[in-house]
């Protein structure tokens, strides 16, 4: 209960801060998922954030020519930037964009839930690199074409957009949810804590709160990581509370003091988990993920598998 009243912390309006305006809208349609991809993603185009040409979904899970060079390209299906899931799947991005296109990554997409300029702000509050392509889609259209849990009671409009939420932080339609809160304060012995050390810097070198976790030199190099320091458990993989202290630098430094300007204004993003998708030039789905829950997002050690 009690993490699941942090995350409500974060994820619900600060006083004083608007909610997206219940509005009626018509069910989405659902495609099954063994349609193929191009098919579910057919006539959809969204805006690049960075220069805002149209980019044709349906195009890039389309098989490419046979003249071309071997390639592969992942597809993130984010939520709303302002949402926990949306930051983490950017910091993963951050921190593995070298790794995956040292294994032959060509392109990746990071689809946010919001306008282009939302997208902007997250990407400056994060530092992302120029080479992750944003696309901006605040009706959340993608994600649920793709396949995406569409969250607790989707289609019930009587019930407000925010007790939905309420409900999924304990794990009513997003089951995953309590999991993958808990173990970021368990930790575990064999997880991989690179990319949240990785988030934690560029967090503490954008002047977001806590900032005395790392020692961080002018470059930008950790130099000390309290973590490691623990007693009995340093040497984890990922150690207790790592990950928990990275979502509460998130939190508060993001979601919530960003909320105003970052929040969706399509009631149905508020619930809207993500996923993601990873294929290669003829089409072929090498890795696919569907979010379990609130903080429940892809293991991209999973996705470097999948390439190699």
């Amino acid at each position: 209960m009690l993490l699941a009243l942090s995350l409500a912390a974060a994820l619900l309006p600060p006083a004083g801060r608007s909610a997206p305006h219940p509005r009626r809208t018509a069910p989405t349609m659902a495609v099954p998922r063994a349609t193929p991809l191009r098919t579910r993603l057919a006539g959809l185009s969204l805006p690049r954030a960075s220069d805002k040409a149209l980019i044709d979904l349906e195009r890039i899970a389309s098989p490419a020519s046979t003249s071309s060079p071997p390639s592969s390209t992942l597809i993130v299906f984010g939520t709303y930037a302002a949402d926990f899931n949306a930051i983490e799947y950017a910091q993963k991005l951050r921190y593995y964009l070298p790794l995956l296109r040292a294994q032959g990554l060509s392109r990746a997409l990071l689809i946010i839930n919001g306008t282009p300029p939302q997208c902007a702000a997250l990407s400056q509050a994060l530092s992302l690199p120029p080479t992750l392509e944003l696309l901006s889609d605040p009706s959340g259209e993608a994600g649920r074409r793709f396949g995406v849990c569409r969250g607790l009671l989707a289609d019930e409009e009587r019930l407000p957009a925010y007790a939905k939420l309420l409900g999924m932080l304990l794990g009513l339609g997003a089951g995953g949810t309590l999991p993958a809160v808990a173990a970021g304060y368990i930790g575990n012995p064999w997880g991989t804590a690179a990319w949240i050390e990785h988030a934690l810097a560029q967090g503490q070198r954008a002047g977001r709160w806590p900032a005395n976790v790392l020692e961080v030199d002018g470059q930008g190099r950790v130099l000390r990581n309290a973590f490691a320091e623990l007693p009995l458990v340093g040497s984890w993989g990922r150690r207790p509370l790592e990950l928990a202290t990275l979502r509460l630098q998130n939190m508060v430094g993001i979601s919530l003091a960003e909320w105003g300007a970052l929040q969706p204004s399509d009631p149905r993003c508020l619930t809207q988990l993500g996923g993601c998708v990873l294929l290669s030039s003829s089409g072929e789905v090498l890795f696919e993920f569907v979010d379990h829950g609130i903080c429940g997002t892809a293991d991209f050690e999973e996705v470097l598998k999948a390439l190699g």
